[in-house]
């Protein structure tokens, strides 16, 4: 009988701050083994979010299936629980047609959440006690909110962005509710062991600047590539709260009201992006079984790949057991 490592699923993952090259090594693991993309973005779920959130063109995906990208109106509403549902379900799938699963993304929650095998039990809610923490929120400002949640909880609140307001009004809810902390709740929803054989890489630059270059560039393209209409067509729907923290767009309403040029709200959109990076990445180091890549030392996605190979080689072997 097979042990439970062989029973497992090989999973690949890869994992970064944006701008990293994580879509463009995603997609030549998978042509190298037979794979498929199981997208890890909170935004690009979204249907009518193509250049603000980067998602692959045809091209750049090179013929290869990509699951959960581009299928929800902006409208709707996503929770994590539901993203662990479907990315589960599109990996057990994936893996019943012979095929490597290979998750690319850079939402770490979503990440994380999935690999660790979280146990989304239905928690207690109370829509009133929301309302009450969006009107303080309202009144005081998000940043009052995350310090009362790190008066009780502050483990959940470090990882947690004020901006970020609706898992931090998750996170007292949960607290006020239950008297567990959100933390708390999470290492408990982890006592299921993962279903999956995990290789997990991580793209990072030499030096934070070369990361901040590539964003700039980025957003420049994204400027010139319709970014402004993109987000004139968006703004005018009722977004969920998911939706309407997408960078790229909120930042561009200044110009859309005439209060700013263009030039000053691509500024912005940099400068937000390469706070996120940095959030990425503080995220994604906190994990020890990522193997990291800094892309600037390889001329070509090629290479980059061929330097994962010995590492997916020796903690994906079980995918040969098929």
């Amino acid at each position: 009988m097979q042990n439970q490592q062989e029973c497992r699923i090989p999973l690949l993952v890869v994992a970064g701050p944006t701008a990293s090259g994580k879509t463009g090594l995603g997609v030549e693991l998978c042509l190298r083994h037979s794979g498929e993309v199981v997208s890890a973005d909170s935004m690009q779920i979204y249907r009518g979010m193509d250049i603000g959130t980067a998602k692959a063109t045809p091209e750049e995906r090179r013929g290869v299936p990509h699951h959960l990208m581009d299928f929800l109106p902006p409208e709707q509403s996503f929770s994590v629980a539901d993203y662990v549902r479907m990315a589960s379900e599109a990996i057990a799938d994936i893996r019943s047609r012979g095929k490597l699963p290979v998750l690319v993304g850079g939402t770490g929650l979503y990440i994380s959440s999935l690999v660790d095998n979280l146990d989304f039990s239905p928690s207690p809610q109370s829509p009133q006690l929301r309302q009450q923490l969006r009107e303080k929120a309202l009144r005081c400002g998000n940043a009052a909110l995350l310090e009362e949640l790190r008066g009780f909880d502050p483990e959940t609140a470090e990882k947690l962005h004020e901006n970020n307001l609706g898992r931090v009004i998750r996170a007292i809810e949960v607290y006020r509710l239950t008297g567990v902390t959100m933390a708390e709740t999470v290492r408990r929803s982890r006592q299921k062991a993962s279903p999956y054989q995990l290789c997990m890489l991580g793209l990072t630059t030499t030096d934070r600047q070369l990361l901040y270059s590539r964003i700039d560039r980025r957003v420049d393209q994204m400027m010139a590539g319709g970014l402004p209409q993109e987000a004139k067509a968006l703004l005018g729907r009722p977004l969920s709260p998911t939706a309407r923290q997408a960078i790229g767009y909120k930042e561009l309403e200044p110009w859309l009201q005439g209060t700013a040029t263009l030039e000053q709200c691509a500024g912005t959109i940099k400068q937000e992006t390469r706070r996120y990076a940095k959030r990425q990445l503080t995220w994604f180091r906190r994990d020890g079984r990522f193997h990291w890549l800094e892309v600037d030392r390889y001329d070509s996605v090629e290479a980059l790949a061929a330097a994962a190979e010995p590492w997916i080689a020796a903690e994906l072997a079980a995918e040969q057991k098929v």
